[in-house]
């Protein structure tokens, strides 16, 4: 089946750039250590995360998910065992909040900055565990600000997530960007009407089965500069 145009309207550039986080701003690779530190293979990750996804997305289609971390706390023991201390789950999960970022976040970051266009994290994990994971990394004083769809209960990727962030940063969605580098989260937010800025560095391809992203390339600042190149009117 055909995907249909988000908007027959051409992109203009955007003069707000939302970054999802978690992936695409820091690396989730640096949470294996920790499993194997609770007596778990590393492997558990993979899976961990995808559940956490799963179940925080079908809670949201059901009316309402809980906070990012409760729906973590279950998911990493269904997946890593139910006999898992309160202190081995809280050992797993406090690592969000310590995550590195990937090295083509601080060069997308400055090319925004440089241009004056404001960048903010968007996440429906824990605004504050992102923003002291960004601060960490020495990128936090680049971004306008963080924040998390769990205010609103609820998981990405519904219209009304994208919209209710627009609203916040002060920007309307077809002057508003987002970028990740799950296609998904890219869908979500062009069915919204926002701008969509894919980076491969994860999927290595754009779905058939989603919206033709506005930008699309191999790294976060090669997407940046492409969204920046777009027309201004």
């Amino acid at each position: 089946m055909p995907v249909p145009s988000a908007s027959a309207a051409p992109p203009r550039r955007p003069g707000v750039v939302l970054f999802d986080v978690f992936e695409t701003c820091l690396q989730l690779d640096a949470l294996r250590p920790r499993f194997v530190e609770i007596d778990r293979p590393e492997s558990d990750l993979d899976l961990f995360f995808a559940r956490l996804l799963h179940h925080g997305m079908a809670l949201t289609l059901a009316g309402g998910a809980p906070a990012f971390r409760a729906v973590a706390a279950d998911m990493l023991r269904r997946t890593s065992g139910t006999d898992l201390t309160d202190a081995q789950v809280g050992h797993v999960l406090d690592g969000f909040a310590t995550l590195p970022v990937h090295p083509d976040v601080p060069a997308a970051f400055r090319l925004l900055a440089d241009a004056g266009v404001p960048a903010h994290a968007f996440t429906h994990g824990s605004a504050r565990a992102a923003g002291d994971a960004l601060a960490a990394a020495g990128v936090g004083d680049l971004l306008a600000g963080v924040h998390s769809c769990e205010e609103l209960g609820s998981f990405k990727p519904p219209p009304r997530v994208y919209e209710w962030v627009c609203a916040r940063v002060g920007s309307p969605p077809e002057a508003t960007a987002l970028v990740a580098v799950h296609s998904w989260d890219v869908h979500g937010a062009m069915s919204a009407g926002l701008v969509g800025g894919l980076c491969l560095r994860l999927e290595g391809r754009v779905p058939d089965t989603v919206l033709t992203p506005h930008v699309v390339a191999r790294s976060l600042d090669e997407v940046v500069a492409g969204l920046l190149a777009l027309p201004a009117t």
